[in-house]
Formats: structure tokens, C-alpha cells, sequence
């Protein structure tokens, strides 16, 4: 008879637990997703902490943070995509590739409602692919897999518990939905090392899509115009500092390291403290001094979910994370950002297509 697997109880970490940065040094690392917003504060970190990081790279994006800030240039860069199955295990097999970080997704609502098939394709299939092929290469141990909070679909009962199922209805949800079921399957039937992470709302320097509230507010206020609101602002999300959501990447897959009976889990990552729309555009205004430029409410967006946030508890009890910066250090980080991109380039040629202000 195999051994025990053990409980949750059994995998209580201590919280604010030091990282452990020894485990990197060496390491191959391979990131799909990587010229995105997290996937490239997370290149950063790996590479600074000593890993060979490995990058899946679709589109070649000359100002995302990983290639404007030379990180390009540091990592093996796989050009391809993850609707490419052979591709992706033969980056995996060749590079002897240990952690894989799968980031790479369609994010935008409404391009998922205009083209759902393009986003089944790189949502569902992509991560089938990726966890095909981690299956088929001994050497991969830790795999993350990065889910959503719209996994959930709708639940009056807030906030969402890891326990609560998952029912997407709109087709962004269910392609989180899917690809959050499809990992766990996989951890459950193969015994495959996968976790599943599950946040709310990202922001931080280097996101590109200006339609995004928080990206889109800030270069509003710098070029002195009212932002734009395209929902009618009153929905709640959790949002959460892109440096935050590395750390939490990265206690997993360090923990998923020491113990591997986390395989087959999921994790909410979140402050625990959900805003408005309006609430976190206000908030940007009030720290830029510029609450003279009141926000264009639309109220254009759909099938959006009204209210969502998250319970972080379990990933405090088992992980020991906590985040780092509080709302307005992590704006202020982001501000200086933007401010510094605005000022150093014509920055109105990287604005990226989308519809939403509330998605990842």
C-alpha cells in the first residue's frame, strides 16, 4: 500500500515565511507567457534568484517590459505558441526543463466574446498542451498553472472559497474554468506536480493594454483627460500588485518543491480587500492630484460578473504568503512607472487592443 497522502493540515507552513531563493540558482525554468505583464516581473525575479529561465515567446513585443528593459537578452527565447504541442516538449525535453510557470492566455473579455475559438484554442488547448507534454518529460517537477478567479463563474456567496466549483458561463470564464479542470485532472490521474493559482485582477508597471482601469487611468490622467470607464464602475474585484503575484508564484512552486503532496491543489491569492471600479480609479486620481478629472462612466461592458473577490486563507495557512505592498505602495510603484515609460518613448504606438477594465 502506497504512503498516506497527507492533509492540508498536514502542510501548514509559517506565514511571512522567507523565500527561498537557494532553490533557483541553476534551475531550468521554463515560462509561457513570458512578455506579459507577470510573466515578465516574474522572468526578472528567476533570473535575478540565479535560474536558467527558459520563455515561450508568440508575438515578439519590443516594448514589453522584457524586451525594453533588456531581459531579453538574458533568457533562451522559444519563438512558437502554445497551441503548438511538439514544439512545446521539445523546448521541454531539450532544455531539461524542471519548473514549468504556464502564464500564457488570452485575457481580454471582450475579445473572448468577439472570438471565442481563438481563446478556447490558447486557453483550453494550451494548457492541455503544456501538461501533455510536462507529462511526457521526466525532468519536469513543479508545474504552476495560472488560473483566474473567473474560473468560478458566478457565486452570490462571497468571497470564493477554493472549495466552490467552478462554472463559467461567458467564454473567457469557461476557458479558465476548463483549464483550471484540466489541471487538476491532470495532477490527479498522473500524479503530475501541477498547481493551480488563482488571482484576481493584476496591475504593476509594463501592462500594455490601456484599456485595463488602472494602465489606462494613469496615461489618461498624464495626458490631462478624463479616464474612461467602459462598465458602469460599480463592480467589485480584488487587484493585485504584479510584485505581489511573483512572490506568490513563486512561494508555491518553492513549497510544491519541499512538498510535493501540494500537487492536484489550488490556490486563491488575493488582499482581501475588493474595490469598484470607480473606487480604484478614484484612488489613482487622488494620488496623481488630479481628482478635477472625473471618470467617463460608459457603462458599455457585458457579461461581465457583477462582484467577485477572493478568500486568501489557505494560501496564508499552507504557503505563508502574505502580500508585500499595500494598495497605495503599489500604485505609487506603478505611477513612477508609467511616468518614466511616458516620459522615455512615443508610447501611444504600444497601446494593445481590448475591451474590458476589469479583466486580469
Amino acid at each position: 500500500m502506497g504512503a498516506r497522502r497527507r492533509s492540508v493540515e498536514d502542510l501548514v507552513g509559517t506565514v511571512g515565511r522567507p523565500r527561498r531563493e537557494d532553490i533557483w540558482t541553476d534551475r531550468n525554468v521554463f515560462i509561457t507567457g513570458c512578455t506579459g505583464l507577470v510573466g515578465g516581473w516574474l522572468t526578472d525575479a528567476l533570473i535575478e534568484s540565479g535560474a536558467n529561465v527558459v520563455g515561450l515567446i508568440r508575438d515578439w513585443v519590443p516594448r514589453s517590459r522584457l524586451v525594453s528593459q533588456g531581459q531579453s537578452a538574458r533568457i533562451t527565447a522559444v519563438r512558437g505558441s502554445v497551441e503548438d504541442r511538439g514544439l512545446i516538449e521539445r523546448a521541454i525535453n531539450e532544455y531539461e526543463i524542471q519548473t514549468v510557470f504556464h502564464l500564457a492566455a488570452q485575457t481580454i473579455v471582450g475579445t473572448a466574446n468577439r472570438d471565442p475559438v481563438s481563446t478556447f484554442d490558447t486557453n483550453i488547448l494550451g494548457t492541455w498542451n503544456v501538461l501533455e507534454a510536462c507529462r511526457r518529460v521526466s525532468t519536469v517537477k513543479q508545474i504552476i498553472v495560472a488560473s483566474s478567479d473567473k474560473a468560478y463563474g458566478y457565486h452570490e456567496a462571497l468571497p470564493y472559497k477554493e472549495s466552490y466549483p467552478l462554472r463559467g458561463i461567458h467564454p473567457y470564464d469557461v476557458s479558465k474554468s476548463c483549464a483550471d479542470l484540466i489541471s487538476m485532472s491532470y495532477a490527479h490521474t498522473y500524479g503530475l506536480p501541477a498547481v493551480v493559482t488563482r488571482c484576481g485582477n493584476f496591475y504593476g508597471g509594463g501592462d500594455l493594454n490601456f484599456n485595463r482601469i488602472v494602465p489606462g487611468t494613469i496615461r489618461s490622467v498624464l495626458r490631462g483627460e478624463r479616464p474612461i470607464i467602459r462598465s458602469d464602475g460599480t463592480m467589485t474585484r480584488d487587484y493585485v500588485y504584479v510584485e505581489d503575484a511573483v512572490d506568490a508564484y513563486l512561494c508555491l512552486a518553492e513549497r510544491l518543491v519541499e512538498e510535493p503532496d501540494l500537487r492536484g491543489m489550488a490556490f486563491n491569492f488575493s488582499y482581501e480587500q475588493p474595490l469598484s471600479v470607480l473606487e480604484m480609479a478614484d484612488a489613482i486620481l487622488s494620488m496623481m492630484n488630479r481628482t478635477d478629472l472625473a471618470p467617463r462612466v460608459l457603462g458599455e461592458a457585458a457579461n461581465e460578473i457583477p462582484h467577485q473577490h477572493l478568500d486568501a486563507g489557505l494560501a496564508r495557512r499552507v504557503l505563508g504568503w502574505e502580500p508585500r505592498f499595500a494598495l497605495h505602495e503599489g500604485l505609487q510603484r506603478t505611477v513612477r512607472w508609467y511616468q518614466d515609460f511616458f516620459a522615455s518613448t512615443s508610447a501611444t504606438a504600444a497601446v494593445v487592443s481590448g475591451q474590458s477594465d476589469i479583466d486580469e
